[in-house]
């Protein structure tokens, strides 16, 4: 058996983890990466020519990683 997960739905979990924390015990940075991460999933979310675009550059930077 195999099991697909979308995008989307990966990064809205990430997203609602990282927005339960506590707020005094976020740095900057974590501030500034559940930021990038919410605004990522809206354009994700909305499916709009820019959406795409982000898309293309979320996929090569998953691909990087590899």
């Amino acid at each position: 058996m195999r099991y697909t997960v979308s995008a989307s739905a990966l990064l809205a979990i990430i997203v609602l983890v990282r927005l339960r924390r506590r707020t005094q015990a976020r740095s900057r940075l974590d501030e500034t990466v559940t930021v990038v991460s919410a605004v990522t999933l809206g354009v994700l979310i909305a499916a709009t020519p820019l959406g795409t675009v982000i898309s293309g550059i979320v996929a090569s930077f998953a691909a990087a990683t590899r």
